[in-house]
Order: structure tokens, then C-alpha cells, then sequence
């Protein structure tokens, strides 16, 4: 099997909850706290090419793109002179992309 990058495009951060948060604040929150390789969106670009061997009777799968990583977020009210708890505002989950891109390749019987 044998594959290319024939398009260009940008991969972006998406962000599930409400308006509360904003998609920077998760990013940054992340880079910290995860890894410095994420981002808001990753450009890809065309040139790239992959070529694997597939088993016998197997079938080939391939995809390429950035991985990233799925993260939770919470976003908190203080109550108060902040020394009694928080109120939970808004949660959700991100998906967000890194600036590394590459080929995944995976086999299946059917």
C-alpha cells in the first residue's frame, strides 16, 4: 500500500461545553499541563508519502493527520472571599492538535 498528502489544510483545536471558556484558555491550560507541542491548529502540507506492506489477508488501513491529545476542562466561580468552595460553571472535553503530524497505519481482518 502505498499513500499521499495530495491537499493541504489546517487541523484546529475543537472544544465541547458552552461559551464560558475560551478555546485559547484550554490550549495554553494544556500546553502546561500536558505537553508544549500543542496547539490551537496545525497547518498540513502536501509532499508527504507512505509506504507499508500488508499482511496476508489483511486489509491495509491508513490515515494522516495530527494525533493530539483529549483533555477535560472544568471552569469555576469563587464564592464569596474565595475561601468557601466554588461553583462549577461549565465542563467539557477538547481535542486538541500538535505540531507533529504523521501517518498512522493499521490492520484489520474484514
Amino acid at each position: 500500500m502505498t499513500a499521499s498528502v495530495t491537499k493541504s489544510g489546517t487541523i484546529s483545536a475543537e472544544i465541547s461545553g458552552s461559551t464560558e471558556v475560551s478555546a485559547s484558555s484550554v490550549v495554553v491550560a494544556a500546553k502546561a499541563s500536558v505537553s508544549a507541542k500543542i496547539g490551537g491548529s496545525v497547518s498540513i502540507t502536501t509532499g508527504h508519502t507512505y509506504a507499508h506492506n500488508i499482511s496476508k489477508k489483511k486489509y491495509g488501513h491508513l490515515q494522516y493527520g495530527s494525533w493530539g491529545y483529549k483533555v477535560s476542562w472544568a471552569k469555576y466561580r469563587r464564592k464569596g472571599d474565595g475561601c468557601h468552595g466554588a461553583t462549577l460553571i461549565d465542563s467539557g472535553t477538547a481535542t486538541l492538535p500538535t505540531s507533529e503530524t504523521g501517518w498512522k497505519y493499521w490492520e484489520t481482518a474484514s
